[in-house]
Parts: structure tokens; sequence; C-alpha cells
């Protein structure tokens, strides 16, 4: 399983600010290893985000999204004390969801 996320959710003026480092190999599958072989593709293909289990956000990625993805998305309302949580799906099924206190 992948590291933990690292989330910052910050909340001003009725808006929530989400900031999320994900820690993902993120291969194309058109790369080659030292010695010539096609590194298989293994990318996030689906995250959604959710604050205090209320649906906010989702989208699909595909293999063009850089190592270690950095995102950042702002919700309308949100609150300091509420939780934002993330969770991705790559193409090899592997999942990984990370919560965060609004602050």
């Amino acid at each position: 399983m992948a590291n933990p996320m690292r989330i910052r959710a910050a909340a001003k003026d009725g808006i929530t600010e989400v900031r999320v480092l994900m820690n993902h190999e993120m291969e194309t599958g058109q790369r080659r290893d030292a010695s010539g072989a096609i590194v298989p593709a293994w990318f996030i293909q689906e995250v959604s985000a959710r604050l205090n289990d209320k649906d906010v956000m989702s989208a699909q990625w595909g293999p063009s999204i850089a190592k270690n993805p950095y995102f950042a998305f702002k919700i309308k309302g949100g609150k300091a004390g509420d939780t934002v949580s993330v969770t991705w799906v790559d193409n090899r099924g592997d999942t990984r969801t990370d919560n965060a206190k609004v602050t």
C-alpha cells in the first residue's frame, strides 16, 4: 500500500481550500527500464473527496499525471473541525483513503 497522502484543509470566508500531496509512482506504460523492457502502466484512475461524508469532488485521471501528484481544490462551505477525506483508486485496483481536519 502507498504512503499516506498529505492533506491540508483551511476554511476562510465560507470557502474551504484543500491541498493534497499524493504518494504514487504514476508510470505511463511507455517508459523502458535499463534492460529495454517496457515498465507496465501504473497510475491513479479515480480521485474523490468528501466533506463530512458528503461527496464534494470526483475526477478521472490517466497516465499523463506526474509522479507524486499535487492536487488542490476549493469547496463552498466547511468550517474548522470538519473532516475532509480524499480517496484514490489506481489501475491495479489499489486504493488509499486519508482524512484531515479543516482548520
